[in-house]
Protein backbone atom coordinates (compact mmCIF):
# COMPACT_ATOMS: atom_id res chain seq x y z
CA UNK A 1 0.00 0.00 0.00
CA UNK A 2 3.09 2.02 0.87
CA UNK A 3 4.41 1.81 -2.89
CA UNK A 4 0.92 2.77 -4.22
CA UNK A 5 0.81 5.85 -2.54
CA UNK A 6 4.06 6.88 -3.13
CA UNK A 7 4.05 5.62 -7.18
CA UNK A 8 0.95 8.02 -7.04
CA UNK A 9 2.60 10.93 -5.28
CA UNK A 10 5.09 10.06 -7.73
CA UNK A 11 2.74 11.08 -10.56
CA UNK A 12 1.73 14.10 -9.22
CA UNK A 13 5.19 15.25 -9.32
CA UNK A 14 5.12 14.94 -12.90
CA UNK A 15 3.26 18.09 -13.50
CA UNK A 16 6.93 19.74 -12.39
CA UNK A 17 9.02 17.82 -14.62
CA UNK A 18 10.19 19.79 -17.38
CA UNK A 19 9.78 17.42 -19.84
CA UNK A 20 5.86 17.95 -19.06
CA UNK A 21 5.94 21.35 -20.88
CA UNK A 22 5.94 20.23 -24.33
CA UNK A 23 2.58 18.41 -23.54
CA UNK A 24 0.64 21.07 -21.42
CA UNK A 25 -0.21 23.07 -24.81
CA UNK A 26 -2.13 20.12 -25.38
CA UNK A 27 -3.88 19.65 -22.11
CA UNK A 28 -4.62 23.34 -22.22
CA UNK A 29 -6.47 23.27 -25.76
CA UNK A 30 -9.18 21.52 -24.29
CA UNK A 31 -9.21 23.79 -21.04
CA UNK A 32 -12.19 25.70 -22.81
CA UNK A 33 -14.68 22.78 -23.10
CA UNK A 34 -16.58 20.60 -20.55
CA UNK A 35 -14.20 18.78 -18.26
CA UNK A 36 -16.30 15.36 -18.20
CA UNK A 37 -16.71 15.09 -21.67
CA UNK A 38 -13.41 16.87 -23.06
CA UNK A 39 -10.78 17.11 -20.50
CA UNK A 40 -11.80 14.13 -18.56
CA UNK A 41 -11.40 11.47 -21.80
CA UNK A 42 -8.01 13.35 -22.23
CA UNK A 43 -6.91 12.04 -19.09
CA UNK A 44 -7.73 8.50 -19.20
CA UNK A 45 -6.02 8.19 -22.91
CA UNK A 46 -3.44 9.66 -21.45
CA UNK A 47 -3.14 7.47 -18.39
CA UNK A 48 -4.05 4.17 -20.19
CA UNK A 49 -1.44 4.41 -23.47
CA UNK A 50 1.13 5.82 -20.35
CA UNK A 51 0.65 2.47 -18.63
CA UNK A 52 0.63 0.32 -21.49
CA UNK A 53 3.63 2.01 -22.74
CA UNK A 54 4.99 2.05 -19.57
CA UNK A 55 4.37 -1.65 -18.83
CA UNK A 56 6.37 -2.12 -22.75
CA UNK A 57 9.08 -0.76 -21.18
CA UNK A 58 9.56 -2.67 -17.82
CA UNK A 59 10.11 -5.65 -20.20
CA UNK A 60 14.01 -4.07 -21.57
CA UNK A 61 13.88 -5.98 -24.74
CA UNK A 62 15.47 -4.50 -28.04
CA UNK A 63 12.42 -4.78 -30.07
CA UNK A 64 9.72 -2.92 -27.82
CA UNK A 65 12.59 -0.14 -27.41
CA UNK A 66 11.93 -0.05 -31.40
CA UNK A 67 8.42 -0.42 -30.83
CA UNK A 68 8.49 2.59 -28.49
CA UNK A 69 10.42 5.00 -31.02
CA UNK A 70 7.95 4.03 -33.89
CA UNK A 71 4.78 5.06 -31.63
CA UNK A 72 6.72 8.11 -30.60
CA UNK A 73 6.85 9.60 -34.16
CA UNK A 74 3.41 8.47 -35.04
CA UNK A 75 2.09 10.27 -31.84
CA UNK A 76 4.30 13.63 -33.10
CA UNK A 77 1.99 13.53 -36.85
CA UNK A 78 -0.71 13.10 -35.14
CA UNK A 79 -0.37 15.68 -32.64
CA UNK A 80 1.19 18.28 -35.41
CA UNK A 81 -2.77 17.54 -37.09
CA UNK A 82 -4.51 18.16 -34.18
CA UNK A 83 -1.95 21.75 -33.80
CA UNK A 84 -2.84 22.23 -37.44
CA UNK A 85 -6.32 21.90 -36.77
CA UNK A 86 -6.11 24.44 -34.11
CA UNK A 87 -5.36 27.10 -36.51
CA UNK A 88 -8.23 26.39 -39.12
CA UNK A 89 -11.17 25.02 -38.39
CA UNK A 90 -11.96 24.36 -41.46
CA UNK A 91 -9.14 22.19 -41.59
CA UNK A 92 -10.66 20.70 -38.30
CA UNK A 93 -14.04 19.87 -39.46
CA UNK A 94 -12.44 17.78 -42.64
CA UNK A 95 -9.46 16.53 -40.72
CA UNK A 96 -11.39 15.16 -37.26
CA UNK A 97 -14.73 14.38 -38.44
CA UNK A 98 -13.08 10.51 -39.04
CA UNK A 99 -12.09 10.52 -35.74
CA UNK A 100 -15.59 11.88 -34.24
CA UNK A 101 -17.21 9.16 -35.92
CA UNK A 102 -14.26 6.32 -34.63
CA UNK A 103 -15.31 8.12 -30.86
CA UNK A 104 -19.01 8.15 -31.63
CA UNK A 105 -18.37 3.70 -31.83
CA UNK A 106 -16.04 4.52 -28.70
CA UNK A 107 -18.63 6.14 -26.16
CA UNK A 108 -22.20 6.75 -26.85
CA UNK A 109 -21.86 10.42 -25.72
CA UNK A 110 -19.53 11.24 -28.51
CA UNK A 111 -22.55 12.83 -30.51
CA UNK A 112 -23.55 14.78 -27.78
CA UNK A 113 -20.43 16.60 -27.16
CA UNK A 114 -18.79 16.91 -30.44
CA UNK A 115 -18.93 20.62 -31.55
CA UNK A 116 -18.96 20.82 -35.60
CA UNK A 117 -17.08 18.05 -35.24
CA UNK A 118 -14.59 19.11 -33.10
CA UNK A 119 -13.37 18.36 -29.40
CA UNK A 120 -16.00 15.11 -28.52
CA UNK A 121 -14.96 12.25 -26.51
CA UNK A 122 -13.72 10.20 -29.24
CA UNK A 123 -11.34 13.33 -30.45
CA UNK A 124 -10.35 13.92 -26.78
CA UNK A 125 -9.84 10.08 -26.09
CA UNK A 126 -6.77 10.29 -29.29
CA UNK A 127 -5.53 13.44 -28.72
CA UNK A 128 -5.13 11.68 -24.56
CA UNK A 129 -3.66 8.19 -26.29
CA UNK A 130 -1.36 9.70 -29.06
CA UNK A 131 -0.04 12.72 -25.55
CA UNK A 132 0.33 9.35 -23.78
CA UNK A 133 2.94 8.27 -25.83
CA UNK A 134 4.94 11.17 -25.64
CA UNK A 135 4.56 11.72 -22.01
CA UNK A 136 5.99 7.88 -21.34
CA UNK A 137 9.60 8.97 -21.17
CA UNK A 138 8.90 11.61 -18.71
CA UNK A 139 9.90 9.32 -15.56
CA UNK A 140 12.24 10.04 -12.68
CA UNK A 141 13.31 7.74 -9.44
CA UNK A 142 9.57 6.58 -8.56
CA UNK A 143 8.89 5.37 -11.92
CA UNK A 144 12.13 3.72 -12.39
CA UNK A 145 11.93 1.81 -8.98
CA UNK A 146 8.50 0.43 -10.73
CA UNK A 147 10.03 -0.54 -14.17
CA UNK A 148 13.04 -2.00 -12.52
CA UNK A 149 10.86 -4.39 -10.37
CA UNK A 150 8.49 -5.30 -13.64
CA UNK A 151 11.29 -5.87 -15.65
CA UNK A 152 13.16 -8.21 -12.71
CA UNK A 153 9.89 -9.66 -11.47
CA UNK A 154 7.54 -10.25 -14.15
CA UNK A 155 4.29 -8.87 -15.27
CA UNK A 156 1.75 -9.10 -12.24
CA UNK A 157 -1.36 -7.34 -10.89
CA UNK A 158 1.24 -5.21 -8.79
CA UNK A 159 3.05 -4.14 -11.35
CA UNK A 160 0.14 -2.89 -13.33
CA UNK A 161 -1.25 -1.36 -9.91
CA UNK A 162 1.78 0.83 -9.31
CA UNK A 163 2.28 1.86 -12.80
CA UNK A 164 -1.32 2.93 -13.17
CA UNK A 165 -1.20 4.53 -9.82
CA UNK A 166 1.90 6.61 -11.23
CA UNK A 167 -0.79 7.26 -14.49
CA UNK A 168 -3.14 8.48 -12.19
CA UNK A 169 -1.37 10.88 -10.13
CA UNK A 170 -0.34 12.44 -12.85
CA UNK A 171 -3.39 12.70 -14.58
CA UNK A 172 -4.82 14.55 -11.08
CA UNK A 173 -1.96 17.37 -11.76
CA UNK A 174 -3.11 17.83 -14.68
CA UNK A 175 -6.66 18.04 -14.32
CA UNK A 176 -5.88 20.55 -11.86
CA UNK A 177 -4.10 22.46 -14.53
CA UNK A 178 -7.08 21.97 -17.05
CA UNK A 179 -9.27 23.39 -14.30
CA UNK A 180 -7.33 26.37 -13.63
CA UNK A 181 -6.58 26.82 -17.44
CA UNK A 182 -10.38 26.48 -17.83
CA UNK A 183 -11.18 29.83 -15.72
CA UNK A 184 -8.69 31.49 -17.71
CA UNK A 185 -9.73 30.46 -20.62
CA UNK A 186 -12.91 31.64 -19.77
CA UNK A 187 -11.96 34.96 -18.28
CA UNK A 188 -9.86 35.59 -21.63
CA UNK A 189 -13.22 35.04 -23.75
CA UNK A 190 -15.55 37.17 -21.54
CA UNK A 191 -13.76 39.91 -20.74
CA UNK A 192 -11.46 40.42 -24.14
CA UNK A 193 -13.18 38.28 -26.70
CA UNK A 194 -10.45 37.02 -28.17
CA UNK A 195 -11.16 33.64 -27.47
CA UNK A 196 -10.18 32.45 -31.64
CA UNK A 197 -6.46 34.12 -31.06
CA UNK A 198 -6.38 32.07 -27.83
CA UNK A 199 -7.26 29.29 -30.04
CA UNK A 200 -4.95 29.65 -32.44
CA UNK A 201 -2.33 30.46 -29.63
CA UNK A 202 -2.93 27.51 -28.40
CA UNK A 203 -2.52 25.67 -32.25
CA UNK A 204 1.02 27.52 -32.92
CA UNK A 205 2.06 26.33 -29.15
CA UNK A 206 1.44 23.11 -29.94
CA UNK A 207 3.01 23.00 -32.87
CA UNK A 208 6.23 24.48 -31.09
CA UNK A 209 6.10 21.38 -28.86
CA UNK A 210 5.98 19.10 -31.56
CA UNK A 211 9.45 20.60 -33.33
CA UNK A 212 10.37 20.83 -29.63
CA UNK A 213 9.97 17.04 -28.98
CA UNK A 214 10.97 15.72 -32.57
CA UNK A 215 14.46 17.89 -31.61
CA UNK A 216 15.03 16.23 -28.58
CA UNK A 217 14.46 19.78 -26.48
CA UNK A 218 12.10 18.36 -24.29
CA UNK A 219 14.38 16.16 -22.87
CA UNK A 220 17.73 18.85 -23.51
CA UNK A 221 17.41 22.31 -23.18
CA UNK A 222 14.43 21.95 -20.95
CA UNK A 223 16.07 19.98 -18.31
CA UNK A 224 18.77 22.37 -18.22
CA UNK A 225 16.60 25.42 -17.86
CA UNK A 226 14.82 24.08 -15.48
CA UNK A 227 14.77 25.45 -12.20
CA UNK A 228 12.48 22.57 -10.43
CA UNK A 229 14.14 19.62 -9.85
CA UNK A 230 11.61 16.72 -9.03
CA UNK A 231 14.00 14.27 -9.23
CA UNK A 232 14.61 15.29 -5.84
CA UNK A 233 11.69 15.36 -4.45
CA UNK A 234 10.63 11.82 -5.83
CA UNK A 235 14.11 10.40 -4.19
CA UNK A 236 12.92 12.27 -0.75
CA UNK A 237 9.87 10.10 -1.23
CA UNK A 238 11.89 7.35 -2.36
CA UNK A 239 13.85 7.84 1.37
CA UNK A 240 10.75 6.32 3.28
CA UNK A 241 10.99 3.16 2.16
CA UNK A 242 12.18 0.55 3.88
CA UNK A 243 14.47 -1.54 2.98
CA UNK A 244 14.59 -0.73 -0.63
CA UNK A 245 18.15 -1.12 -1.52
CA UNK A 246 21.15 -2.10 0.65
CA UNK A 247 23.18 0.51 2.35
CA UNK A 248 27.09 0.47 2.34
CA UNK A 249 27.91 -2.56 4.65
CA UNK A 250 24.85 -3.77 5.03
CA UNK A 251 23.44 -5.65 8.12
CA UNK A 252 22.28 -8.56 8.17
CA UNK A 253 18.54 -8.61 7.44
CA UNK A 254 17.04 -11.24 9.84
CA UNK A 255 16.65 -11.71 13.46
CA UNK A 256 19.81 -13.59 13.81
CA UNK A 257 21.57 -12.90 17.17
CA UNK A 258 24.30 -14.87 19.36
CA UNK A 259 25.53 -18.32 17.89
CA UNK A 260 23.31 -20.71 19.13
CA UNK A 261 20.08 -18.71 19.87
CA UNK A 262 17.29 -19.96 17.36
CA UNK A 263 16.93 -18.45 13.87
CA UNK A 264 13.62 -17.65 12.33
CA UNK A 265 11.76 -19.68 10.10
CA UNK A 266 10.93 -16.87 6.91
CA UNK A 267 9.35 -19.38 4.48
CA UNK A 268 9.92 -22.34 2.61
CA UNK A 269 13.14 -22.81 -0.20
CA UNK A 270 10.91 -22.27 -3.54
CA UNK A 271 10.63 -24.02 -6.74
CA UNK A 272 14.36 -24.32 -8.62
CA UNK A 273 12.31 -26.11 -11.86
CA UNK A 274 12.34 -22.65 -13.91
CA UNK A 275 16.08 -22.47 -14.48
CA UNK A 276 17.17 -22.30 -18.24
CA UNK A 277 19.81 -24.39 -17.22
CA UNK A 278 22.94 -25.36 -15.26
CA UNK A 279 26.57 -25.46 -14.68
CA UNK A 280 28.34 -28.01 -12.63
CA UNK A 281 26.06 -29.74 -11.92
CA UNK A 282 22.51 -31.57 -13.10
CA UNK A 283 19.87 -29.60 -12.09
CA UNK A 284 18.91 -30.00 -8.72
CA UNK A 285 15.01 -29.32 -6.90
CA UNK A 286 14.14 -28.40 -3.57
CA UNK A 287 13.13 -31.71 -2.47
CA UNK A 288 16.19 -33.58 -3.21
CA UNK A 289 18.21 -31.06 -1.41
CA UNK A 290 16.33 -32.12 1.94
CA UNK A 291 18.76 -33.41 4.41
CA UNK A 292 21.72 -30.52 2.77
CA UNK A 293 22.02 -27.09 4.80
CA UNK A 294 21.76 -24.91 1.64
CA UNK A 295 22.82 -21.74 0.93
CA UNK A 296 21.66 -19.81 -2.49
CA UNK A 297 23.82 -17.08 -3.52
CA UNK A 298 21.71 -14.72 -6.22
CA UNK A 299 24.65 -13.01 -8.52
CA UNK A 300 25.30 -11.85 -11.99
CA UNK A 301 29.44 -11.51 -13.20
CA UNK A 302 29.30 -8.03 -13.91
CA UNK A 303 28.37 -6.79 -10.36
CA UNK A 304 31.40 -5.30 -8.53
CA UNK A 305 29.26 -5.93 -5.30
CA UNK A 306 28.82 -9.46 -5.99
CA UNK A 307 32.06 -10.00 -6.81
CA UNK A 308 33.77 -8.82 -3.72
CA UNK A 309 31.35 -11.55 -1.71
CA UNK A 310 32.20 -14.32 -4.23
CA UNK A 311 35.74 -15.27 -2.70
CA UNK A 312 33.42 -15.76 0.50
CA UNK A 313 30.91 -17.72 -1.13
CA UNK A 314 33.84 -19.97 -2.54
CA UNK A 315 35.37 -20.38 0.80
CA UNK A 316 32.57 -21.61 2.32
CA UNK A 317 31.26 -24.13 -0.56
CA UNK A 318 34.68 -25.67 -0.25
CA UNK A 319 35.35 -25.83 3.92
CA UNK A 320 31.40 -27.15 4.40
CA UNK A 321 31.21 -28.97 1.24
CA UNK A 322 31.61 -32.67 2.98
CA UNK A 323 29.55 -31.37 5.96
CA UNK A 324 26.49 -31.42 5.04
CA UNK A 325 26.73 -27.94 2.73
CA UNK A 326 25.62 -27.19 -0.40
CA UNK A 327 25.73 -24.02 -2.22
CA UNK A 328 23.83 -22.86 -4.93
CA UNK A 329 25.47 -20.00 -7.32
CA UNK A 330 21.42 -18.52 -9.17
CA UNK A 331 23.08 -15.68 -11.97
CA UNK A 332 20.68 -13.31 -12.13
CA UNK A 333 21.31 -11.21 -15.50
CA UNK A 334 21.08 -7.42 -15.19
CA UNK A 335 22.16 -6.70 -18.78
CA UNK A 336 21.69 -8.53 -22.05
CA UNK A 337 24.88 -9.85 -22.51
CA UNK A 338 24.78 -11.65 -19.15
CA UNK A 339 21.92 -13.85 -20.65
CA UNK A 340 24.40 -15.13 -23.36
CA UNK A 341 25.64 -18.61 -21.64
CA UNK A 342 29.04 -18.41 -23.30
CA UNK A 343 29.70 -15.77 -21.42
CA UNK A 344 28.31 -16.70 -18.11
CA UNK A 345 30.29 -19.75 -18.71
CA UNK A 346 33.52 -18.24 -19.08
CA UNK A 347 33.10 -15.54 -15.91
CA UNK A 348 32.17 -19.01 -13.75
CA UNK A 349 35.47 -20.18 -14.89
CA UNK A 350 37.66 -17.60 -14.56
CA UNK A 351 36.05 -16.81 -11.16
CA UNK A 352 36.98 -20.69 -10.23
CA UNK A 353 33.21 -21.04 -9.60
CA UNK A 354 32.94 -24.81 -8.90
CA UNK A 355 29.83 -25.26 -6.77
CA UNK A 356 26.22 -25.62 -8.89
CA UNK A 357 24.72 -22.38 -10.91
CA UNK A 358 21.70 -22.15 -11.90
CA UNK A 359 21.05 -19.97 -15.12
CA UNK A 360 18.14 -17.79 -14.13
CA UNK A 361 17.55 -15.27 -17.29
CA UNK A 362 13.86 -15.79 -17.07
CA UNK A 363 14.11 -14.57 -13.34
CA UNK A 364 12.01 -17.42 -12.64
CA UNK A 365 13.69 -18.57 -8.95
CA UNK A 366 14.49 -14.84 -8.17
CA UNK A 367 10.34 -14.07 -8.21
CA UNK A 368 9.61 -17.51 -6.34
CA UNK A 369 12.21 -15.88 -3.66
CA UNK A 370 10.44 -12.43 -3.99
CA UNK A 371 14.16 -11.20 -4.42
CA UNK A 372 15.36 -7.91 -5.15
CA UNK A 373 19.42 -7.09 -4.89
CA UNK A 374 22.65 -8.64 -6.09
CA UNK A 375 24.05 -10.26 -3.87
CA UNK A 376 21.50 -11.72 -1.85
CA UNK A 377 22.29 -14.59 0.17
CA UNK A 378 19.59 -17.15 1.79
CA UNK A 379 20.39 -20.35 4.28
CA UNK A 380 18.09 -22.79 4.22
CA UNK A 381 18.27 -25.32 6.88
CA UNK A 382 18.21 -28.93 6.56
CA UNK A 383 14.17 -29.37 6.41
CA UNK A 384 13.70 -27.37 3.42
CA UNK A 385 12.96 -23.93 5.59
CA UNK A 386 14.44 -20.49 4.67
CA UNK A 387 15.92 -19.40 8.58
CA UNK A 388 17.78 -16.04 7.34
CA UNK A 389 19.36 -13.87 4.65
CA UNK A 390 21.80 -11.23 4.00
CA UNK A 391 21.88 -8.48 0.93
CA UNK A 392 24.46 -6.31 0.35
CA UNK A 393 28.14 -6.50 0.87
CA UNK A 394 29.51 -7.88 4.67
CA UNK A 395 28.90 -9.28 7.66
CA UNK A 396 31.03 -12.62 6.22
CA UNK A 397 31.76 -13.70 9.97
CA UNK A 398 27.74 -13.36 10.82
CA UNK A 399 26.60 -15.39 7.52
CA UNK A 400 29.69 -17.82 8.21
CA UNK A 401 28.20 -18.47 11.90
CA UNK A 402 24.64 -19.04 10.71
CA UNK A 403 25.55 -22.02 8.40
CA UNK A 404 27.59 -23.33 11.46
CA UNK A 405 24.37 -23.10 13.25
CA UNK A 406 22.63 -24.52 10.62
CA UNK A 407 24.88 -27.40 10.02
CA UNK A 408 24.81 -28.51 13.73
CA UNK A 409 20.90 -28.22 13.98
CA UNK A 410 21.08 -30.82 11.32
CA UNK A 411 23.51 -32.87 12.94
CA UNK A 412 27.01 -32.73 10.97
CA UNK A 413 30.20 -32.56 12.56
CA UNK A 414 31.83 -29.08 11.67
CA UNK A 415 36.05 -28.52 10.23
CA UNK A 416 37.95 -26.90 13.10
CA UNK A 417 37.15 -24.00 15.52
CA UNK A 418 34.45 -21.48 15.17
CA UNK A 419 37.22 -18.93 13.83
CA UNK A 420 35.79 -17.08 10.22
CA UNK A 421 37.53 -17.70 7.27
CA UNK A 422 40.13 -15.28 7.03
CA UNK A 423 41.22 -13.86 3.72
CA UNK A 424 43.85 -12.10 1.54
CA UNK A 425 42.03 -10.32 -1.34
CA UNK A 426 43.25 -8.46 -4.42
CA UNK A 427 41.73 -7.51 -7.73
CA UNK A 428 38.14 -6.65 -7.99
CA UNK A 429 37.80 -8.92 -4.99
CA UNK A 430 39.12 -6.32 -2.84
CA UNK A 431 36.79 -5.35 -0.19
CA UNK A 432 35.60 -1.90 -0.86
CA UNK A 433 37.39 1.32 1.10
CA UNK A 434 33.91 2.35 2.87
CA UNK A 435 35.76 5.70 4.20
CA UNK A 436 36.77 6.87 0.56
CA UNK A 437 33.39 5.71 -1.54
CA UNK A 438 31.50 9.20 -2.24
CA UNK A 439 31.22 7.92 -5.72
CA UNK A 440 27.97 5.78 -6.17
CA UNK A 441 27.01 3.51 -9.02
CA UNK A 442 26.04 5.47 -12.13
CA UNK A 443 24.57 4.07 -15.32
CA UNK A 444 25.40 5.06 -18.90
CA UNK A 445 22.05 4.04 -20.69
CA UNK A 446 19.29 6.32 -20.80
CA UNK A 447 17.01 4.29 -18.50
CA UNK A 448 18.79 5.31 -15.67
CA UNK A 449 21.54 7.80 -16.35
CA UNK A 450 21.57 10.32 -14.02
CA UNK A 451 24.51 13.63 -13.72
CA UNK A 452 25.29 13.57 -17.24
CA UNK A 453 27.03 16.95 -17.94
CA UNK A 454 27.57 16.80 -21.98
CA UNK A 455 25.89 20.08 -23.30
CA UNK A 456 22.69 19.41 -24.73
CA UNK A 457 21.96 16.20 -22.69
CA UNK A 458 21.65 12.78 -24.17
CA UNK A 459 19.75 12.06 -27.45
CA UNK A 460 17.85 8.44 -26.59
CA UNK A 461 18.61 5.54 -29.33
CA UNK A 462 20.36 7.70 -32.03
CA UNK A 463 23.74 8.84 -32.98
CA UNK A 464 24.70 12.24 -31.38
CA UNK A 465 27.93 14.03 -31.00
CA UNK A 466 29.21 15.05 -27.69
CA UNK A 467 31.50 17.12 -25.73
CA UNK A 468 32.82 16.61 -22.52
CA UNK A 469 32.39 20.98 -20.33
CA UNK A 470 35.60 22.71 -19.38
CA UNK A 471 35.14 21.56 -16.06
CA UNK A 472 33.25 18.58 -14.01
CA UNK A 473 31.43 18.65 -10.83
CA UNK A 474 31.70 15.55 -8.43
CA UNK A 475 29.99 13.15 -9.58
CA UNK A 476 28.88 14.04 -13.42
CA UNK A 477 30.20 12.41 -16.04
CA UNK A 478 29.89 13.42 -19.63
CA UNK A 479 30.71 11.84 -23.27
CA UNK A 480 32.34 13.02 -26.17
CA UNK A 481 32.61 11.82 -30.27
CA UNK A 482 29.72 10.21 -31.73
CA UNK A 483 27.74 8.02 -29.39
CA UNK A 484 24.01 6.48 -29.77
CA UNK A 485 22.94 6.10 -25.75
CA UNK A 486 20.14 2.93 -25.73
CA UNK A 487 18.63 1.77 -23.04
CA UNK A 488 21.19 0.27 -21.02
CA UNK A 489 24.50 1.23 -22.52
CA UNK A 490 26.17 3.83 -24.66
CA UNK A 491 27.85 2.64 -28.18
CA UNK A 492 30.32 4.27 -29.18
CA UNK A 493 30.31 4.91 -33.72
CA UNK A 494 33.09 6.70 -34.21
CA UNK A 495 37.00 5.90 -33.06
CA UNK A 496 38.25 8.65 -30.69
CA UNK A 497 35.04 8.79 -28.28
CA UNK A 498 35.88 9.30 -24.95
CA UNK A 499 34.04 8.88 -21.20
CA UNK A 500 35.03 11.68 -18.23
CA UNK A 501 34.32 11.05 -14.70
CA UNK A 502 34.69 13.43 -11.67
CA UNK A 503 35.12 10.37 -8.72
CA UNK A 504 35.76 10.32 -5.50
CA UNK A 505 37.01 6.90 -4.34
CA UNK A 506 39.78 4.11 -4.18
CA UNK A 507 39.08 2.01 -7.16
CA UNK A 508 36.64 2.79 -10.78
CA UNK A 509 35.86 0.09 -12.92
CA UNK A 510 34.29 0.51 -16.12
CA UNK A 511 31.52 -2.68 -17.55
CA UNK A 512 32.28 -2.49 -21.32
CA UNK A 513 31.80 -5.09 -23.88
CA UNK A 514 33.48 -5.03 -27.44
CA UNK A 515 31.06 -4.34 -30.68
CA UNK A 516 28.74 -6.74 -32.27
CA UNK A 517 31.84 -8.40 -34.48
CA UNK A 518 33.56 -9.23 -31.25
CA UNK A 519 36.98 -7.38 -32.69
CA UNK A 520 38.88 -5.87 -29.55
CA UNK A 521 38.79 -2.24 -28.69
CA UNK A 522 42.03 -0.30 -27.71
CA UNK A 523 41.77 2.38 -25.27
CA UNK A 524 43.49 4.83 -23.19
CA UNK A 525 43.02 5.92 -19.80
CA UNK A 526 44.11 9.11 -17.96
CA UNK A 527 43.57 10.40 -14.82
CA UNK A 528 43.92 13.96 -13.73
CA UNK A 529 45.30 14.27 -17.28
CA UNK A 530 47.97 12.06 -16.81
CA UNK A 531 48.55 8.15 -17.38
CA UNK A 532 47.55 6.40 -14.35
CA UNK A 533 51.13 4.85 -12.92
CA UNK A 534 51.12 3.62 -9.68
CA UNK A 535 46.84 4.46 -9.89
CA UNK A 536 46.35 2.00 -12.61
CA UNK A 537 43.83 -0.90 -12.21
CA UNK A 538 44.16 -4.47 -13.13
CA UNK A 539 42.81 -4.21 -16.51
CA UNK A 540 45.56 -1.47 -17.90
CA UNK A 541 49.06 -0.78 -17.61
CA UNK A 542 50.85 1.97 -16.28
CA UNK A 543 50.52 4.39 -18.86
CA UNK A 544 46.73 3.66 -19.12
CA UNK A 545 46.66 1.36 -21.95
CA UNK A 546 44.15 -1.73 -22.40
CA UNK A 547 41.74 -3.63 -25.22
CA UNK A 548 38.08 -4.45 -24.33
CA UNK A 549 37.77 -8.09 -25.73
CA UNK A 550 35.16 -9.74 -23.49
CA UNK A 551 31.65 -8.27 -22.21
CA UNK A 552 32.32 -7.71 -18.38
CA UNK A 553 33.48 -5.73 -15.66
CA UNK A 554 37.12 -3.93 -15.78
CA UNK A 555 39.04 -2.48 -13.38
CA UNK A 556 40.61 0.75 -14.77
CA UNK A 557 42.09 2.46 -11.35
CA UNK A 558 42.94 1.79 -8.26
CA UNK A 559 45.00 4.21 -5.93
CA UNK A 560 47.29 2.90 -3.19
CA UNK A 561 47.79 6.68 -1.57
CA UNK A 562 45.58 9.06 -0.50
CA UNK A 563 42.08 9.00 -2.09
CA UNK A 564 40.63 12.49 -3.29
CA UNK A 565 38.45 14.03 -5.99
CA UNK A 566 39.65 13.49 -9.31
CA UNK A 567 38.74 13.68 -12.76
CA UNK A 568 38.86 10.29 -15.05
CA UNK A 569 39.20 9.63 -18.88
CA UNK A 570 39.27 6.83 -21.17
CA UNK A 571 39.84 7.66 -25.06
CA UNK A 572 38.65 4.27 -26.75
CA UNK A 573 41.30 3.88 -30.09
CA UNK A 574 38.41 1.68 -32.29
CA UNK A 575 34.77 1.88 -32.59
CA UNK A 576 32.18 -0.45 -31.28
CA UNK A 577 32.55 -0.06 -27.60
CA UNK A 578 29.98 -0.45 -25.70
CA UNK A 579 29.73 0.94 -22.45
CA UNK A 580 27.25 0.02 -19.17
CA UNK A 581 27.99 1.55 -15.48
CA UNK A 582 30.78 2.68 -13.40
CA UNK A 583 30.97 1.08 -9.85
CA UNK A 584 33.60 2.40 -7.15
CA UNK A 585 35.41 0.82 -4.42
Amino acid sequence: MLLLVLAYLGGVLTILSPCILPVLPFVFARSDRPFLRSGLPLLIGMALMFAVVASLAAVSSQWVAQANQIGRWIALVVMAVFALALLWPALADRLLSPFQRLGARLSASADAASDAGRGGVGTSLLIGIATGLLWAPCAGPILGLILTGAALQGASVGTSGLLLAYALGAATSLALAIWIGGRVFAALKRRLGVGEWVRRGLGIAALLAVVAIAMGWDTGVLTRLSTVSTAKLEQGLLDVLPAQQPAAGAAMMSTAGAPGQPLPVEGTLPSLAGATGWLNSPPLDAQALRGKVVLVDFWTYSCINCLRAMPYVREWAERYRDHGLVVIGVHAPEFAFERNLPNVQRAVKDLKVTYPVAIDNDFAIWRGFNNKYWPAHYFIDAQGRIRAHHFGEGNYAQSEQIIRQLLREAGNTLPGDDAPVAMTLDGVARQADMGNLKSPETYLGHARAENFASPGGLHQDKPADYSVPATLQHNQWALAGRWTVGNEDARLETRGGRIAFRFHARDLHLVLAPGEDGKPVRFRVRIDGQAPGAAAGGDISADGDGRVDENRLYQLIRQSGAVQERTFEIEFLDPGVHAYAFTFG
